[in-house]
């Protein structure tokens, strides 16, 4: 004896399936809007990281086209600040590169930022190697390009004819 199943019990079933289906699709949607705010708040942070540089280079062009050898000359006090600023636009690159790996204008401000500041971080680098080690591998590998391609070497640390 056949028995044929009911037809709420056939529909029941495929009722069931779509239920489950748009829970899986709503699940994805849920995803992707945490990547997009993720996203966009990296973006925002990273925006006002950079904006702090700026607004920091401004209050000290002293630091931003720094007279290396004045800086070195001066003291303790005055190497301090300007470290702590050298650090601050490493960070803000970080955070761009980080957040803009797809926008090239990013890469090239702080590219066209860093030059001043490669005598101070070749000495850093060959005085306490663990200095730039406290950045992530890309910042790393971008400041020692950016020394090769200046040819700014030890021991004198010097700018490069570039």
């Amino acid at each position: 004896m056949t028995q044929q199943a009911a037809w709420w019990q056939k529909y029941g079933t495929l009722a069931q399936m779509a239920q489950a289906t748009v829970a899986l699709l709503g699940f994805g949607a849920i995803l992707r809007q945490i990547n997009e705010i993720r996203t966009s708040n990296r973006a925002s942070s990273a925006r006002s990281a950079f904006l702090g540089y700026t607004d920091l280079a401004f209050q000290n062009p002293k630091f931003a086209q720094p007279d290396y050898e004045a800086i070195k000359a001066g003291g303790r006090e005055e190497r301090s600040q300007y470290e702590s600023f050298v650090s601050y636009f490493l960070y803000a690159c970080e955070e761009t590169f980080a957040a803009f790996a797809d926008k090239r204008e990013w890469q090239a401000s702080c590219d066209y930022d860093l030059k001043p500041h490669l005598p101070f971080l070749c000495e850093k680098n060959q005085a306490q190697p663990a200095y730039l080690a406290t950045y992530g591998a890309d910042t790393q590998q971008w400041v020692k390009t950016s020394l090769k391609t200046a040819s700014v070497a030890p021991p004198d640390c010097k700018l490069g004819k570039t």
